[in-house]
């Protein structure tokens, strides 16, 4: 997973959409914002690149819904992470 086989551009839009369905997954929608989404997102890339990574699967692959999948994986695992760490409930629906 490189930055040149994807736009910076391309990077914000991935993260932007795989952070906010994280976000909304998790439950967090209320608390964070449009600039949380994208850097939850982006940081979700890497980390869902790296986890498909060792279990044999392709990570970031460029512009494509295998991508927003991995970014969104990793973004969820991101946020369970803070979640586990910072010792915050899930709260009610």
């Amino acid at each position: 997973m490189d930055w040149n086989s994807m736009g910076w551009l391309a990077w914000i839009i991935v993260g932007a959409v795989a952070g906010w369905l994280a976000s909304l997954v998790m439950r967090t929608n209320r608390e964070q914002g449009l600039l949380m989404d994208i850097i939850v997102g982006i940081i979700g890339a890497f980390l869902g690149g790296l986890l498909f990574n060792l279990f044999g699967a392709s990570g970031v692959t460029g512009f494509n819904i295998w991508s927003l999948f991995v970014a969104f994986i990793g973004a969820v695992v991101l946020l369970a992470i803070v979640r586990l760490v910072t010792g915050r409930s899930i709260p009610n629906p």
